[in-house]
């Protein structure tokens, strides 16, 4: 016998969407409440109540499923680390110098292909062969400033210490005395502090306002990031902030400051967890700069020919290996998961976020101590969520 279709009506339609709903609901509470667990099992045992620690950041489909504090944010006040810790993102700082200026060529000030010199024109003739985006693709082939540094000490003519840091201005004093670059401008790939320091005075130059204050005017103010901020001593203050440490032995030493530590575009930006869920969402939907606009940033450097970038022998990765790189972001993927990620490493800290934008995963890991690596930590997390 053919059974019954009974019409249910809307209202009970909408109970069986609601029970779904609900019960998908309570299927994602199990989930995020086992990651959360999965979490806690990576960090705790590694972090000591009182000594300097790590603040973690885990955001799926938009919202954020954990977001925590292990460990002290310096060793005189034991001030715990919590998700409003800033932290000195170190090289993480390069997305933000790269949207600033991409924000800029939004604005029509600023143009891609142009050469350096027609923002500087006061740089030497080598300059009209570098452009803005081999700066931010790191193919410029500039002298790297810190080995310019120490060119320097060693003819006696500078000395720089934490007390003595070197600026932007004198970076690009000692760029403007060379005579070339260390390589034809597009021929090869070379992380380069360098082009992002020039890259934060370009900004500075175009704009009319000092970087930080760029920074703070179009993107942390429109995001309510309001605790980020470039730094820059005796200026304004880092509320909040973790101070930077070293094991040596059994004991911890607060190594927070260098003599590189006051340049600004190539790593100088302060912030927290809960600020970086904003930026999160920010890229999430475009709210600056639009897909089409992001695009740019998220296309991998190519080099003359179409050569494929790969690793130099100076760098902390296996030589020749090919690497990926757009604009503030290193954009190689994670077990066949596209991915867009950076890492941080100065003085005392060592920081780590990375977007996994088609599974809608971003995971970023900030620590004041140098012992730990959050590179490893944050991929531990994506085996767990991504398998």
């Amino acid at each position: 016998m053919p059974r019954r279709i009974v019409n249910k009506g809307p209202l009970a339609v909408l109970s069986l969407i609601l029970a779904s709903a609900a019960l998908a609901q309570s299927s994602g509470d199990l989930m995020d409440s086992a990651l959360k667990t999965e979490v806690e099992g990576i960090f705790a045992p590694l972090i000591r109540a009182n000594e300097p620690g790590a603040a973690v950041l885990v955001r799926k489909h938009g919202r954020t499923v954990f977001s925590g504090g292990y460990g002290v944010q310096d060793l005189r006040s034991l001030t715990k680390i919590d998700a409003r810790t800033n932290f000195r993102l170190a090289s993480c700082t390069k997305q933000f110098t790269a949207t600033a200026i991409m924000l800029l060529v939004y604005d029509g000030k600023l143009h891609y292909d142009e050469p350096i010199t027609e923002v500087f024109p006061e740089f030497p003739a080598y300059g009209k062969a570098v452009t803005i985006r081999q700066l931010l693709n790191h193919v410029s082939g500039l002298a790297d400033y810190e080995s310019l540094m120490e060119q320097q000490e060693r003819l006696g003519r500078a000395r720089w210490s934490e007390q003595n840091q070197i600026w932007d201005a004198e970076v690009l004093a000692l760029l403007k005395q060379q005579g070339s670059t260390v390589f034809t401008p597009g021929t090869q790939w070379a992380y380069s502090n360098s082009g992002y320091v020039l890259l934060g005075l370009v900004v500075a130059r175009v704009s009319g306002k000092p970087f930080g204050e760029f920074l703070r005017e179009r993107i942390f103010t429109p995001l309510q990031m309001d605790s980020t901020l470039a730094y820059e001593r005796g200026k304004k203050e880092v509320g909040s902030r973790a101070y930077g440490h070293s094991r040596e032995g059994d004991t911890w030493k607060q190594t927070d400051q260098s003599s590189t530590s006051a340049t600004l575009g190539d790593g100088g930006v302060y912030s927290s967890l809960a600020d970086l869920a904003k930026w999160d969402e920010a890229l999430a939907h475009h709210t600056l700069l639009s897909e089409s606009e992001m695009q740019t940033a998220l296309t991998p450097a190519k080099l003359a020919g179409g050569a494929q970038p790969k690793w130099p022998r100076d760098s902390d990765r296996p030589a020749g290996t090919p690497v990926a790189y757009g604009f503030g972001w290193f954009l190689d993927p994670y077990r066949a998961h596209k991915r867009m990620w950076h890492y941080g490493d100065t003085r005392g800290f060592h920081t780590y976020i990375e977007r996994f934008v088609d599974d809608r995963l971003t995971i970023v890991v900030l620590c004041n101590r140098t012992d730990l690596d959050p590179e490893r930590l944050a991929e531990t997390i994506a085996r767990t969520v991504l398998n």
